[in-house]
C-alpha cells in the first residue's frame, strides 16, 4: 500500500496504548488514539486509589509514542461504511477497537442507589471522597469476591477500617483451593469478616445494610459494589456484531466479523465468540496482536491467528501481602502458586512493569514480545472445537 495510512484507536487503555505504539513503526502510518480521559487509567491500582496509596493514573507522555495524535473525546458512533467516527470526527483506513470494559448494571434492589462501584477511575474517586468522610471504625462491607473484591477488601482492612467481604458463592472463584485457603488465611489476618457460600447471596442494598437471600442482615455504611465487569454499547450501537455481552465479534486474527478494517483489542474484543478473560494480562498482549493484524494487512501478508502460551492471576492482599496464582494454558488455576511478601513483590513488579511494557513499546515500536511466546496454539484450537461443538474444553479444573 502506498501512501499514508491512518489509523484511529478507539480506547487508552492498556491495549489502547499498546496497539497505538505499536503502529509507528511504519513511517508511511499516521496513528491517532482517541481517549475520554487525558491520562492512563492505571486500573490494577484502583483498589490503592480507594484506600489512598495511589492515584492510579499515568501520564500519556511517559507511555505513548511522540508521534501518536491524542484526541480527548469520546466516540459515540462508529460509521464502518464511511470509515469514520461521530465524536471528534474522524477518518480512518484502519480502526482498532479498544474500549475496554467497566462495571456491570447492577440488578439487586437498592444496589444502584446505595452501593459505590469501582471499575472506573471515576467511581473509585467518589468512593475514595466518600470513605475520607466516614469515621475509620464506620463498617464497610465489600460485595463480589474475585479479585476486584479481593483487592479492595484488604486494602481497607490494612488501612483499619472495618470490613466485611460478601462472597455470593465462593471465595476467589478462580483460585485453586490450595490458593483460596492461602488468601482465605491472609484476609483473616487483615480483620476480614468473609461471609462466603451459596447461600451469600445479596437480595437487597439499603443506605446502611446489605440483606443477603438467607435472611441475614449485614451492618454497612459504606457498601463497595465489584460484582461483574460489562462493555461499552458503542459496537451495537454502531451496528457491528456483538457477543451477548457486547464484545466486538472477531475472527482469531481480532478482525471484525462484519469488516476487514476494524480489529479489536482487550477486554472488549471477543475473538470466535470465546473471549479471553478480562484482564491486564490479556489486554497488552491483545492490544499488540490487533497492531500486528492491521500491519500484516498493511504488508499485503495474512495476519497470525490470535494464541496465548501463559495465564496467571495475581491479587494483592493489603500493602505487605500478595498471591500468583498459576494456571495451565486452558486458564484453570492449577496448585502452584506464591503468596505473603514475595507473592506482593510480583504483584507490584507486574504493576510497575505494564507501563513499562508501554514505554518500551513507545520508544522502539515492535519491542514488545509477549503475545509471541510459543506455546498455546494447539490449546488455543482445542478449545475452539470444544466451543463450537458447545462441550467444554479439556484441561482440568481448579480442585
Amino acid at each position: 500500500m502506498t501512501g499514508n495510512t491512518h489509523v484511529l484507536v478507539i480506547g487508552g487503555g492498556y491495549a489502547g496504548v499498546m496497539a497505538a505504539n505499536r503502529l509507528t513503526q511504519r513511517d508511511d502510518v499516521t496513528v491517532t488514539l482517541i481517549n475520554p480521559r487525558p491520562d492512563l487509567v492505571h486500573r490494577v491500582r484502583l483498589h490503592q486509589l480507594v484506600g489512598g496509596s495511589d492515584d492510579a493514573v499515568v501520564a500519556y507522555e511517559d507511555v505513548l509514542a511522540e508521534c501518536v495524535r491524542l484526541v480527548v473525546d469520546s466516540v459515540t458512533r462508529i460509521d464502518a461504511a464511511e470509515r469514520s467516527v461521530t465524536g471528534g470526527t474522524l477518518g480512518y483506513d484502519y480502526l482498532i477497537y479498544a474500549v475496554g470494559s467497566g462495571s456491570a448494571e447492577p440488578s439487586v434492589p437498592g444496589a444502584a442507589e446505595f452501593a459505590y462501584p469501582i471499575a472506573t477511575l471515576e467511581a473509585a474517586q467518589r468512593l475514595r471522597g466518600v470513605l475520607d468522610a466516614t469515621p475509620e471504625k464506620a463498617p464497610v462491607t465489600v460485595v463480589g469476591a474475585g479479585p476486584t473484591g479481593i483487592e479492595t477488601a484488604a486494602e481497607l482492612a490494612d488501612a483499619g477500617r472495618t470490613v466485611t467481604l460478601v462472597c455470593g458463592g465462593v471465595l476467589g472463584p478462580y483460585l485453586h483451593t490450595r490458593g483460596r485457603r492461602s488468601v482465605a488465611r491472609r484476609l483473616s489476618a487483615l480483620g476480614v469478616t468473609v461471609i462466603d457460600g451459596s447461600d451469600t447471596k445479596v437480595a437487597a442494598v439499603t443506605g446502611d445494610a446489605v440483606r443477603l437471600t438467607d435472611g441475614r442482615e449485614v451492618p454497612s455504611e459504606v457498601t463497595v459494589w465489584t460484582v461483574g465487569f460489562g462493555v461499552p454499547d458503542l459496537a451495537a450501537r454502531s451496528g457491528l456484531s456483538t457477543d451477548a455481552v457486547g464484545r466486538l465479534l472477531t475472527d482469531e486474527t481480532l478482525t471484525s466479523v462484519d469488516d476487514a478494517r476494524i480489529a479489536a483489542a482487550g477486554d472488549s474484543a471477543a475473538p470466535s465468540g470465546l473471549p479471553l478473560r478480562m484482564s491486564c494480562l490479556n489486554a497488552t498482549p491483545l492490544g499488540a496482536r490487533a497492531a500486528d493484524t492491521v500491519l500484516s494487512r498493511l504488508a499485503g501478508e495474512q495476519p497470525e491467528n490470535l494464541h496465548q502460551s501463559m495465564y496467571a492471576q495475581c491479587i494483592s492482599l493489603g500493602r505487605s501481602a500478595g498471591i500468583y496464582q498459576f494456571a495451565n494454558r486452558s486458564d484453570v488455576a492449577v496448585r502452584l502458586y506464591i503468596d505473603d511478601g514475595l507473592g506482593a513483590r510480583i504483584k507490584e513488579m507486574v504493576c510497575k512493569g505494564i507501563p513499562k511494557h508501554l514505554a518500551g513499546e513507545a520508544h522502539k515500536p515492535g519491542s514488545f514480545r509477549l503475545h509471541r511466546m510459543p506455546g498455546g496454539v494447539a490449546k488455543r484450537k482445542q478449545m475452539l472445537r470444544a466451543h463450537r461443538a458447545g462441550t467444554p474444553a479439556a484441561g482440568g479444573r481448579a480442585a
